[in-house]
């Protein structure tokens, strides 16, 4: 059983045909990487697979039980997601943030309790920002609302991980810390689908890769199967130099280099 699979979905990207069907099949210890040039749809898929935007066509289960069947608590419960974007319509401080990640397991009227306290505390201390519970959420920089977000979605726990370009706005110590968090995750037994616009940390980190093309055709299956030049010369439109560094590939663009003309096999994830 997958824990989050789309069965013959088709995104609904304005004024795009339909293009290539999604079979995707995420599974508990995975880190997919959902990789893409602007305007692809990889947003509009990760809302589409939390069930805040409609399909133009197909289906999604959660853990075999049709999304559209389920209420948005039991959702939450078992699937979280940290936007790309974010407006803190409230004043709140870092604390009470993380906290809401605690909403789905409360009943109507429950306040949090010990517990919940202690496991938002130990989200913000994994996130470095701890010291930062008792500021306003409004105060904060860019990177440091961003690992707040993750803190949120960690102090959520939910077993289904969807996360809109994770890395936005941190520095490089903090966006490999990101990352090896969200592998230990993964290997706790979570399932982690991210758009990420870097293909290096998508190299390093991710166990299987989604290439979105912007005319609808897609392409997915092991990080080793669809991280080769070609086909991300074509998704990109950009000449690459490849090199290894510590077993995995490092990607550098090449000025005025013309890309390749390749699209790799659509690969079934099960075949």
């Amino acid at each position: 059983m997958s824990r989050l699979h789309s069965r013959d979905l088709i995104i609904n990207v304005p004024n795009r045909p339909d293009g290539f069907a999604l079979d995707l099949h995420i599974e508990s210890g995975q880190v997919w990487g959902v990789l893409g040039p602007n305007g692809a749809g990889k947003t509009t898929l990760l809302h589409t697979l939390a069930g805040l935007l409609p399909a133009r066509r197909g289906q999604i289960l959660l853990n075999d039980v049709p999304l559209i069947a389920l209420k948005r608590r039991a959702i939450a419960q078992q699937l979280g997601l940290v936007f790309q974007e974010r407006q803190d319509s409230f004043p709140a401080t870092v604390l009470e943030t993380a906290l809401i990640g605690r909403h789905p397991w409360l009943s109507a009227w429950e306040s949090e309790q010990g517990a919940d306290q202690h496991r938002a505390q130990q989200a913000l201390a994994a996130l470095d920002v701890e010291h930062l519970a008792e500021r306003l959420l409004s105060t904060l920089s860019g990177g440091e609302r961003q690992r707040v977000a993750i803190a949120t979605l960690m102090t959520q726990d939910p077993d289904i991980w969807l996360l809109d370009e994770p890395t936005n706005h941190l520095d490089l110590h903090h966006q490999v810390k990101v990352m090896s968090l969200l592998k230990a995750q993964a290997a706790l037994g979570k399932s982690i689908f991210m758009c990420l616009h870097d293909l290096n940390l998508a190299a390093r980190w991710c166990t299987h890769i989604l290439l979105l093309y912007p005319n609808g055709d897609a392409c997915w299956g092991t990080a080793h199967s669809m991280l080769q030049p070609a086909a991300l010369e074509q998704l990109y439109q950009q000449k690459l130099i490849t090199v290894e560094v510590d077993g995995a590939p490092v990607f550098v663009p090449v000025s005025n280099g013309a890309a390749a003309s390749f699209y790799p096999n659509k690969e079934n994830p099960h075949a």
